[in-house]
């Protein structure tokens, strides 16, 4: 018998994120998902008489894969991905793993170069395609959450299948005043950093293009980034796991990195001229995510947080930086992980993870159960 939460989700993925339409053609990107959910969303793609193209992977398998990868072989996953791209419309990705850290013995070099060459991909996926990216539960993502794998499963399918229509209504507010907003000042705990979002623009992400959601982004203007963050919420990039990332800028660019992995952060930072600058800031608000789990999908939307993204702007809020990397770090700033202030053009937005304005109370965690 089919697990109900599977047909929830799989109807919401199609239906809502999606938009499915008579005739697209959907790519399927499963990986280490049940055969039982991927059946569940080839039905569902069926049901809006959609096309569904099923690619099934393991990170084992692809580990193996970047372990051993060259230019030549790159070259030819990217023309091949990128070709099959092309022939969709749609793209959604289940993205599981029996071990987070799966990739954490990769040589930084060959992740890099992979990362550089399949570019392409990514930005026709995100440019062109109606596309929905969403992690799959494991005990690997329970451990990382500190919570029994019963009690994770049933948070997930609590998180990813809320009522998004309701959170896109509130977050309407927010995404006018990101776009008329010009300076931006956060404070915090080993926090004083300014920037400026003029003329850039904003994004509301109500449950289209990831699940879980809950968050309103837009991008400092590339040179404007001056003073010092510094990030409470582990990290994992490329299988490492970074703690206490403190990034320092001088008109833009970080000219300082240090974690308990200093060497390793600023391998990738260096992995091109665009990692050093910033291509993302996103306030998070999903009233449900409270704690990190080492899963940027969730840890991006944790209530009361923000996350500064060195690397790729996304065209939709551009500011012209281009860079293999896309790093959203996450800064929770809620009392009981030390507090913090969100300003723009002078005017307290946020304080303590607690949006001030009127207008934007309606984002609080109280109001969007």
């Amino acid at each position: 018998m089919t697990d109900p939460r599977y047909t929830k989700l799989a109807r919401l993925l199609v239906q809502y994120s999606t938009r499915v339409k008579p005739g697209d053609r959907v790519l399927l990107d499963m990986i280490d998902v049940p055969d039982e959910f991927t059946v569940e969303l080839m039905r569902a793609v069926r049901a809006a008489r959609g096309i569904p193209l099923v690619e099934v992977r393991h990170t084992r398998v692809t580990r193996e894969v970047l372990r051993g990868i060259n230019e030549k072989h790159a070259a030819l996953i990217r023309d091949l991905e990128l070709a099959r791209m092309k022939k969709v419309q749609v793209y959604l990705a289940l993205r599981g793993s029996p071990n987070i850290s799966e990739n954490s013995d990769v040589p930084s070099d060959r992740m890099s170069l992979y990362a550089r060459f399949t570019r392409p991909v990514l930005n026709y996926r995100v440019n062109q395609t109606r596309w929905c990216v969403l992690r799959w539960p494991s005990p690997s993502m329970a451990q990382s959450a500190g919570m029994s794998t019963e009690a994770f499963e049933n948070l997930y399918f609590d998180v990813c299948t809320l009522d998004y229509r309701k959170m896109a209504k509130a977050m309407v507010p927010l995404y006018h005043r990101m776009k008329k907003a010009d300076q931006v000042h956060l404070k915090g705990p080993g926090t004083d950093l300014t920037f400026s979002i003029k003329s850039i623009g904003a994004k509301m992400c109500e449950g289209l293009l990831n699940i879980p959601d809950g968050e309103v982004f837009s991008c400092p203007v590339k040179n404007s980034v001056n003073g010092v963050i510094q990030f409470n919420t582990p990290t994992i990039y490329s299988g490492t796991k970074f703690e206490n990332v403190r990034l320092e800028f001088k008109e833009g660019k970080v000219i300082k990195a240090t974690s308990n992995n200093t060497k390793r952060l600023n391998e990738i930072l260096d992995t091109d001229p665009g990692a050093r600058y910033v291509g993302e800031f996103a306030l998070g608000f999903n009233p449900y995510i409270l704690n990190p789990m080492c899963d940027i999908l969730f840890d991006e939307k944790i209530a009361g947080s923000l996350h500064f993204t060195p690397g790729q702007a996304y065209e939709v809020c551009d500011n012209g930086n281009r860079s293999a990397v896309h790093w959203d770090m996450v800064l929770i700033q809620r009392k009981d992980w030390g507090g913090g202030e969100v300003w723009f053009d002078g005017e307290l937005i946020r304080k303590d993870g607690l949006f001030l304005p009127k207008d934007l109370k309606p984002l609080n965690p109280q109001n969007l159960k």
